[in-house]
């Protein structure tokens, strides 16, 4: 895995600024302003996503702010330019679904993703703008994707590994009825400055808790689980070295005004003494494969990729994790060209460890 690809797999399209809830570990900077995309971007993007979308799967995946917030009419427009075989995906805190959004979603054959940290006591830090609790509405607005029969995926923030925790959760999931399941350490980064520095052996403990639950009842897709299940395989294989794509994917970030901003969606908003801000060009005046193809000339992603060759050379982890995002050695480090971060840390080296330290326990078990 060298460089960056020119074609992604996948582009973020950010259809309004707007969230109407606070979460405290939330870093996007203008949650609180109603900027909405125009459909001349989506425009812009669904040229080249459409040709794209005639050689492989191609993903569009919508993420606010709180997409919903842009309204129905205002979304049908920004999907309409698109053609019929592009995956649209859409990430939601479900506050806003009800039954007029479950028809929107099964008319559009829109994936849900839904934001939601657990049982009611785990969901302290997702609340209104006013600061009260959101639990109710989201699982008033899960209720209604299960009234519809629109399966959704579930997205869950941890953001202190304790013993009991993985349990409790993924039974909470597997009662909620989501089909596939991503559990986030929380990051520091963007307008979130809150710590992620956790003790190693309770990471690595509750990822292993986490693997021994999923196993008792694998009803659901655990996504970190089985992202670490298929690496162990392709070592014992000995095809570990196929595992990672040959490039980078750029994952194209499309602000509601047609700002571009490569590798990592939370660095959009934000700008760097020595860099500026990291947009590398605008729909509306340079078509999306052209930035794709002059992003290596960009001063900051060339740090970024000499830290991945850093990353390479001094990390046994590396062929699972290749590399540390962007975002988070920018948030961390303060610049792109560092290596192991606290993400690193708690999302793919204590992970690979606790399914490892779960395999161990078992085989010991079992003898």
């Amino acid at each position: 895995m060298r460089g960056i690809a020119t074609v992604p797999t996948y582009v973020v399209m950010q259809p309004t600024t707007l969230c109407n809830l606070d979460c405290a570990y939330c870093y996007l900077p203008f949650r609180a302003d109603d900027r909405k995309m125009s459909p001349a971007v989506a425009a812009a993007v669904a040229g080249p996503v459409n040709e794209w979308s005639r050689d492989s799967r191609f993903s569009v995946v919508w993420h606010g702010g709180e997409p919903l917030a842009a309204g129905r009419e205002h979304l049908t427009e920004l999907l309409r330019p698109f053609a019929p075989d592009v995956e649209h995906h859409l990430q939601t805190n479900a506050t806003l679904i009800d039954d007029a959004w479950c028809e929107f979603f099964a008319a559009n054959d829109i994936r849900v993703s839904v934001s939601v940290d657990g049982p009611r006591a785990r969901n302290a830090d997702r609340v209104t703008r006013g600061g009260r609790p959101s639990y109710d509405r989201i699982r008033r607005g899960i209720d209604a994707l299960r009234r519809h029969g629109i399966p959704f995926s579930a997205l869950c923030v941890v953001n202190r590994p304790a013993p009991g925790l993985a349990t409790e959760l993924y039974d909470y999931f597997l009662d909620l009825g989501c089909e596939v399941l991503g559990i986030n350490i929380e990051e520091t980064e963007g307008v979130n400055l809150r710590t992620n520095d956790h003790p190693a052996a309770a990471v690595r403990a509750f990822w292993a808790e986490l693997v021994a639950a999923w196993r008792r009842d694998p009803r659901i897709h655990l996504r970190e689980v089985e992202w670490s299940l298929r690496y162990a395989a392709a070592v014992l294989d000995g095809t570990a070295d196929a595992v990672l794509p040959r490039q980078l994917d750029p994952i194209p970030t499309i602000g509601y005004d047609g700002s571009v901003v490569l590798l990592s969606p939370e660095l959009a908003g934000f700008s760097d003494p020595r860099y500026g801000d990291f947009t590398s060009g605008n729909v509306l005046a340079t078509p999306l494969p052209e930035i794709l193809a002059t992003a290596h000339r960009l001063g900051w992603i060339r740090e970024f990729l000499d830290g991945v060759e850093a990353c390479r050379s001094s990390c046994p982890y590396f062929g699972f994790c290749g590399g540390a995002h962007a975002a988070n050695r920018f948030f961390e480090h303060g610049r792109f060209d560092g290596t192991q971060t606290n993400h690193c840390r708690n999302s793919k080296i204590r992970l690979l460890e606790g399914v490892l330290d779960h395999a161990r326990d078992h085989e010991r078990s079992a003898a």
